[in-house]
């Protein structure tokens, strides 16, 4: 134990806080005139000097405690959210963390910025493993405008590698500008980005983002259908910048969404990466990039 904990101090603290001097205080408060009045003679002086002192201790507890912790809002109806179990196991962590704008949580959405980010991201994602929250699906849709970005982000990647080896899936959907993925520099960081993620035991896709709906090129994750993180300010490589909303209702729409843009058969984001990478691949390997070949595979995506 540390000094500071066994110090006076904290030791009458820690006694103006405990919930027994709260019960034997309320007990005096009531009995002391209730005595007052069984007993014949009774002097009403020392009982009102009695009745100060205990409201005092009382008054002087609630205030340490206003001062020394911070109130946090719960939230009113636990089953409005789409998943209880999951958000409450969340929820009890952002508590035990006081990470900033927590009170937003009791709403069933919370803000996260900056470094926050990407930490936040794996909490999701290894609370899903933990609580083992059915379905053990993840949708992920990345606007991919920097492949080298999402290979850096060790924690949320150590995350999926643990939530796929539990027997976890993973689907996850690069939304890439047609420009982009006619430029060989981004192609091999494309495709090593790719492989990476299969190594891990996710399930990939590519999406053109130039022939999607507004409302489909968003960057988000789907996690078992009981949050939605959505990115709003895509970070940096550092993280300094950044801005992400995490939903715990209405987190179907958002599965909705990537189903409809993960498609089907042919035309389904799996086939438009391998269609994409059977033609690049080829050529990264043998360092002869044809330009025109690319532009016209794409242009075919």
């Amino acid at each position: 134990m540390s000094a500071q904990q066994s110090s006076p101090l904290n030791r009458v603290c820690a006694v103006l806080n405990s919930n027994a001097l709260s019960a034997v205080l309320t007990v005096a408060g009531v009995a002391a005139p209730v005595v007052g009045w069984a007993v014949a003679r009774v002097n009403l002086k020392a009982l009102l000097i009695v009745q100060a002192v205990l409201i005092l201790i009382l008054a002087a507890g609630h205030y340490w405690t206003r001062k020394t912790y911070v109130p946090l809002r719960r939230v009113t109806n636990l089953k409005s959210m789409d998943n209880a179990e999951y958000y409450d196991r969340v929820r009890a962590k952002l508590e035990a963390e006081l990470i900033s704008n927590y009170n937003e949580i009791a709403d069933g959405h919370l803000r996260v910025f900056a470094a926050d980010v990407p930490r936040f991201s794996a909490l999701l994602v290894n609370t899903v493993t933990e609580t083992q929250t059915e379905p053990q699906h993840i949708f992920a849709a990345d606007l991919t405008t920097n492949p080298g970005l999402l290979s850096g982000r060790r924690e949320y990647i150590s995350a999926s590698r643990r939530f796929t080896e539990a027997g976890g899936r993973i689907d996850r959907i690069y939304i890439v500008h047609a420009a982009d993925l006619a430029k060989r520099d981004f192609a091999a960081a494309l495709l090593d980005l790719a492989g990476q993620h299969r190594d891990l035991g996710v399930n990939c896709g590519l999406a053109v983002r130039d022939r999607l709906r507004a409302d489909q090129a968003v960057d988000y994750v789907v996690l078992a259908g009981a949050a939605a993180l959505v990115e709003e300010e895509q970070g940096d490589a550092e993280y300094n910048h950044g801005r992400s909303s995490v939903y715990f209702k209405g987190v179907g729409r958002w599965s909705d969404r990537f189903k409809d843009t993960w498609g089907q058969g042919a035309d389904s984001a799996p086939r438009t990466l391998q269609a994409y990478e059977a033609a690049a691949r080829p050529m990264l390997d043998a360092g002869t990039w044809d330009q025109e070949r690319i532009d016209s595979t794409v242009a075919a995506l």
